[in-house]
């Protein structure tokens, strides 16, 4: 006869394997499909960061290091302490994001709990630099600048260990230059596209964030943020209106991995 707790331990196991209530497929589908829209928050977030805030990223640090080389050569100490202040948030954001979202483990669900948490903590951030960039009527001052850009940027580290969290090589929303290796490497390895077709989405995702806002700062620089906002808004909006669809009123009281 089967251990009473062993078959409710295979079950709760089950549970979360599914993802609140869907197939594995259907769940790991739509987690590519918002880890798409948080690509897209990437590039928006740095093309505000390096063509509003003082030119820095918030999210590619390897190119602030450049940054930070460069103008180190030059003798620019106001853009060595933004590309400085700007990496170092990112490690402080991309350390509480860790602590967040803990570290994948067997049986996880698609998308864990902890997850959404830290999700909202970087819509809380990149919150308030949408609030001082409205204060400013999108033109901040130069001493706006290193504030802002260390909001924005530790945003983007929590964001980038949440999605640690899934546990999927080579998934990332933010260190995208190993992604566009993966892509080559793969193709020119005879794998066909539907094997990088999530990757090179991906990409594209950062991309269009990027023109997006580049070309909003242009014409409505009041709307940057906008971008920021819906994208992280987004996400969270289906994560937890699944949830409920699927688990009702007492899903937030469920113990979830």
């Amino acid at each position: 006869m089967a251990c009473p707790t062993c078959v409710g331990d295979r079950v709760a196991w089950e549970h979360r394997a599914v993802d609140e209530g869907g197939s594995r497929q259907d769940g790991e589908r739509l987690r590519g499909a918002l880890v798409v829209v948080l690509a897209v928050t990437s590039g928006a977030t740095d093309a505000l960061g390096f063509l509003a805030l003082g030119n820095a990223f918030t999210s590619v640090m390897t190119g602030n290091m450049v940054l930070f080389g460069v103008a180190t050569a030059h003798g620019q100490g106001s853009q060595m302490l933004l590309t400085a202040v700007a990496i170092g948030a990112f490690v402080t954001g991309a350390a509480t994001g860790a602590r967040l979202a803990g570290t994948a483990a067997t049986g996880d669900s698609v998308w864990p709990r902890p997850v959404t948490l830290a999700l909202a903590v970087e819509l809380a951030i990149l919150s308030a630099v949408s609030v001082a960039w409205w204060g400013f009527a999108a033109e901040p001052p130069p001493g706006a600048y290193l504030p802002m850009l260390a909001a924005a940027a530790a945003a983007l580290g929590v964001q980038s260990s949440a999605i640690q969290r899934f546990g999927v090589p080579g998934l990332s929303t933010t260190y995208l230059t190993g992604t566009l290796t993966t892509v080559v490497a793969r193709l020119a390895h005879g794998h066909g596209v539907r094997a990088v077709r999530h990757s090179v989405l991906v990409l594209l995702g950062l991309v269009v964030g990027a023109a997006a806002t580049a070309t909003v700062l242009a014409t409505a620089p009041l709307l940057a943020p906008v971008l920021l906002l819906g994208s992280v808004g987004s996400v969270l909006g289906v994560v937890l209106l699944r949830r409920e669809l699927m688990h009702g009123p007492g899903a937030a009281a469920t113990d979830e991995r």
